[in-house]
């Protein structure tokens, strides 16, 4: 592109500040910035600021519960068949696991990808190395090397590849593991300008775990599984010490019910837990955020006394190849989130703002659940399958994480 190109392009798109920053700065970065502006979709970036303007209301949705089944009131009949519907695919080299992994751990004070981070037990394992030995144990059991696939960013593939290497991939099959790059949106000012970072490249953040579907159509993924005869797929992210990636129950209840989603849920810790919850909304799957139920929707009970709204969505997703294919030809809506984020003004001068200035932009993967003709969703023990690590203390916590992955190995 020449420099009469991109002026062109630019002006057009109402972004001439990237100009400005484009004229400071020196070859390499002028590169970088060229392939920036030729990848990024403007149209897309005016539309979503233009979202910014409306209140998102779901007032006329129609939410109602879901469907689920709960994995320990399982009759022996019902817990064989689905086992054995479930252990045929993973047999037969069909299943592969995707882990999302594309955040570093500085909210729990980690220089690093979060995925190298040690919760603190004896053996000092990194939650990478919780997960592969859990991966290594299945693939002895069925006698098969599952595929392992790993979302990274920008900022962390580099230092999580490396990892990796360093670590001769835990014993694992190296040629059996993949990283692939999440993919990002420009953030822009409240007035919609792209905002420019200290770098003088565009600023973008991570467009949120509903990009993995485009992501993995964009890096080959879909393509690699397809070539390996691989027809599903576990999606979850890395912070989840007791994830169960491998998991014939989910698997052989979506064959069953001939679904092409599956999801796992835990009880809502009380009505007020700050979580989202699955549920029907408008007749199709999808989740409904704690900040868009109503006090009397997460109170309300069933004959039974549970809770209506109760089937917390902790990210432990399964989908078919067919079903992420599908997904990634779509787009998935964008949500807002009003930022605090330095910036390089047109003049050179870096701008240190004291409240929100920005908009990033980014799906969730649950935004996809509707766009599935269904969803089997199988209630867990949370002291078995979800034990996040979030925040450096208190709830989801190292601490807390720790306890629970040691009280379930001691006692399983």
């Amino acid at each position: 592109m020449s420099i009469n190109e991109l002026e062109t392009k630019l002006k057009a798109a109402n972004q001439v500040q990237i100009l400005s920053a484009y004229n400071r700065a020196d070859d390499e970065t002028k590169k970088e910035l060229m392939n920036q502006i030729e990848r990024i979709n403007f149209s897309q970036v005016a539309d979503l600021y233009e979202t910014t303007k409306h209140e998102v209301n779901f007032n006329n949705d129609v939410i109602e519960a879901i469907p689920y089944v709960e994995k320990d009131k399982l009759s022996e009949e019902e817990y064989n068949k689905y086992l054995k519907l479930g252990e045929d695919e993973i047999k037969a080299g069909r299943y592969s696991v995707v882990t999302m992994a594309g955040g570093q751990g500085t909210r729990l004070g980690h220089k690093g990808p979060k995925g190298t981070f040690d919760i603190g037990l004896d053996s000092h394992k990194s939650i990478f190395e919780i997960l592969i030995d859990s991966l290594k144990e299945e693939s002895q059991k069925y006698n098969v090397t599952i595929p392992w696939y790993i979302m990274t960013s920008k900022e962390n593939n580099e230092d999580t590849v490396k990892f990796f290497e360093k670590n001769n991939y835990f014993g694992y099959d190296k040629d059996s593991i993949k990283f692939f790059q999440q993919g990002k949106l420009p953030m822009v000012d409240e007035s919609g300008k792209i905002l420019i970072n200290e770098k003088g490249l565009i600023k973008e953040a991570s467009d949120g775990h509903g990009g993995i579907f485009q992501s993995m159509k964009r890096n080959g993924i879909t393509d690699d599984m397809n070539k390996k005869g691989i027809k599903w797929a576990f999606v979850g992210p890395v912070d989840n010490v007791l994830v169960k990636m491998v998991d014939p129950i989910l698997l052989g209840l979506m064959i069953e019910q001939n679904a092409s989603g599956g999801g796992k849920s835990t009880v809502k810790a009380n009505p007020s837990e700050k979580v989202g919850v699955f549920c029907k909304r408008n007749g199709k799957p999808g989740v409904v955020e704690y900040t868009e139920i109503s006090k009397e929707m997460a109170e309300r009970v069933d004959e039974n006394g549970q809770l209506v709204f109760g089937e917390s969505h902790i990210n432990c997703n399964m989908f078919s190849v067919k079903a992420i294919e599908e997904v990634a030809n779509k787009n998935l809506p964008y949500h807002i989130a009003h930022k605090k984020a330095s910036y390089i003004d047109e003049n050179g001068n870096l701008i240190v703002p004291e409240k929100p200035n920005a908009y990033k932009f980014e799906s969730f993967i649950f935004d996809a659940f509707d766009m599935l003709d269904d969803m089997a969703i199988l209630r867990v023990k949370r002291e078995e399958e979800f034990a996040p690590v979030k925040n450096a203390e208190g709830t989801d916590s190292p601490e807390t994480a720790r306890k629970l992955y040691e009280n379930y190995k001691n006692n399983k």
